[in-house]
C-alpha cells in the first residue's frame, strides 16, 4: 500500500503514524520527548558533541545534568550517523576521553559482527542459561524509585543511559529470576536505538548468559551514580537491593559452533566493493540505513528512494509507537531533499520486479528479502572494522582478531552494554 510522505512537524508526524500505520504499534502515538528523527537533527547532535569528560561522567545517571553519555545512539542505530563518521568526529578531543568513547563505538561494532554471524542463534544463551528463580512477582517493581525513574524514561523518551540498562537487566534476571529474553524484548519494544545486535548482546553479557560472570545490581550503584533517587525513595529505610544479589544458578549450554569460527565470511561481511547486475531505477532503504550517507543512496544521487514499513514484521513485534514516529521523522526529513516512496506491506511483494540499488545490511531480514528480490546493485556496508573469521567468544577475542592497524588506539574494555 503506497503512503503519502509524512509531514515534518512533530504533531503532524504523529498524526501520520496514527493514520498510516494503524494496527502496527502499541501504546499512545507520541514522539520521544528528547529525540527527533532525521538527518538534520542527527547532524546537529553530532556537531554539538564534546567528549571532554566522557571517561569520568559516562556512567552518571541522575540528575540528567550529571550525565556524560553522548545520546547519539538512536541516530547511530538507524544509520544517520555511521560509526566511521562518529569515530572521526571526536579525533581532536582529550586522549583519555577519545579512547573511552571509541572503545564504546567498537562495542557497537562487535555487537554488529556477532549478530551478523549468528543471526537468530543470538537469541539463545551463548554459554550459560540463567535459571529462573521466580523470586519477585514483578522483576521491575515501580515502588523502587530507581526502577520507577528508569522505566519512566524508557517509556517516555525511548532511551536509557548505559548504566541504567545494566541495572534493569540485572534486576530483571539476576535478582528477579525472570527469563532474560522477555526482558530483552521489553527493551526492544521501547528503545529508539533498539537493535537485536546491541540490545541482545547487552543482555547476554549483563545477566551472565554470554560471559563468565553476571552483573550484580545493588543500592551501592544507585547511591554512587544517582544518590537523589535513593533519597526520594519510599523504601529507603527497607531497601530490597541493600546487599549484593546472590548468584543464580546457571545451566551450561552448547556454544553455537560459529561463535569460534566463521565458515562463510563473505556472507557475514558482504561485498568489498559495488556489485552491479543491471542499471537500478530506485534505492531501497531499510530501518538500518535511513541517512544521507547510506552508500546506495549517496552513490545514486538522481534516483528516488523507497522505504517499506514491513507490515508482517511490525504486527509481530508490536513496537512502541514512538519508535515508528522516530522512523517517520527520519523519512519526512529525507523527503525534503530526495524523491521518496513509502509503502506499507510485505517488502518482498512491494519490491518484487523492480531494479533496485541497495546497501548490504548485516541482519538476517535484509539477507532474506534481498535473496528474493535480487537487487540490481549492492554496495558495501560502512563497517567501522570489517569482520574477520576468528573467535567472537568475547570482545577481547574479537579485538585480537582485528588487524593490528584497526585494533589500536582504544583502551581496555570490560564486559558491559554497548554504548548509549
Amino acid at each position: 500500500m503506497p503512503l503519502p510522505n509524512p509531514p515534518c512537524d512533530p504533531e503532524g508526524c504523529c498524526a501520520w503514524v496514527e493514520r498510516a500505520l494503524d494496527g502496527l504499534y502499541e501504546g499512545e502515538v507520541r514522539a520521544s520527548t528528547r529525540f527527533r528523527g532525521g538527518q538534520t537533527d542527527a547532524d546537529a547532535a553530532l556537531a554539538s558533541l564534546d567528549v571532554s569528560g566522557y571517561a569520568r561522567r559516562r556512567n552518571e545517571v541522575w540528575p540528567p545534568g550529571r550525565r556524560g553519555a553522548s545520546g547519539l545512539s538512536p541516530w547511530i542505530r538507524h544509520g544517520l550517523l555511521p560509526l566511521p563518521r562518529v569515530w572521526s568526529h571526536v579525533a581532536d578531543g582529550p586522549s583519555r576521553d577519545v579512547s573511552k568513547f571509541r572503545d564504546e563505538l567498537l562495542w557497537q561494532e562487535y555487537a554488529r559482527h556477532l549478530y551478523a554471524r549468528l543471526g537468530g542463534a543470538s537469541r539463545r544463551s551463548l554459554r550459560l542459561h540463567p535459571v529462573a528463580q521466580g523470586a519477585w512477582h514483578d522483576p521491575w517493581p515501580r515502588d523502587m524509585r530507581c526502577i520507577e525513574a528508569s522505566l519512566d524514561e524508557l517509556e517516555r523518551d525511548g532511551w536509557l543511559v548505559n548504566q541504567v540498562r545494566m541495572w534493569l537487566a540485572s534486576q530483571w534476571t539476576v535478582r528477579g529470576g525472570a527469563p532474560w529474553r522477555e526482558g530483552e524484548d521489553r527493551f526492544f519494544r521501547h528503545l529508539l536505538d533498539g537493535s537485536r545486535a546491541a540490545n541482545r548482546l547487552g543482555w547476554q553479557w549483563t545477566v551472565g548468559s554470554g560471559s563468565a560472570k553476571s552483573y550484580g545490581f545493588s543500592r551501592w550503584q544507585v547511591e554512587k551514580r544517582a544518590p537523589a533517587l535513593c533519597r526520594e525513595c519510599s523504601l529507603r529505610g527497607a531497601c530490597p537491593i541493600q546487599d549484593w544479589p546472590r548468584e543464580n544458578g546457571r545451566d551450561p549450554v552448547p556454544e553455537p559452533p560459529t561463535l569460534a569460527l566463521d565458515p562463510d565470511l563473505p556472507e557475514t561481511a558482504g561485498p568489498l566493493e559495488r556489485v552491479r547486475q543491471a542499471e537500478p531505477e530506485a534505492v531501497w532503504l531499510t530501518a538500518e540505513s535511513l541517512g544521507d550517507a547510506d552508500p546506495a543512496l549517496a552513490g545514486n544521487p538522481a534516483l528516488p528512494a523507497i522505504f517499506v514499513f514491513d507490515e508482517p514484521l511490525l504486527r509481530r513485534l508490536r513496537l512502541s509507537a514512538k519508535r515508528l514516529v522516530f522512523m517517520a521523522e527520519c523519512l519526512a526529513d529525507l523527503a525534503t531533499r530526495r524523491s521518496l516512496e513509502i509503502h506499507r506491506g510485505s517488502p518482498e511483494s512491494v519490491l518484487q520486479g523492480r531494479a533496485l540499488a541497495a546497501t548490504f545490511t548485516p541482519v538476517p531480514g535484509w539477507r532474506r528479502i534481498a535473496s528474493r528480490i535480487r537487487p540490481a546493485e549492492v554496495r558495501p556496508w560502512p563497517w567501522l572494522r570489517r569482520p574477520h573469521a576468528g573467535s567472537l567468544r568475547s570482545f577481547s577475542a574479537w579485538r585480537r582478531g582485528l588487524p593490528a592497524s584497526e585494533a589500536t588506539g582504544v583502551g581496555p574494555s570490560q564486559l558491559r552494554l554497548p554504548a548509549s
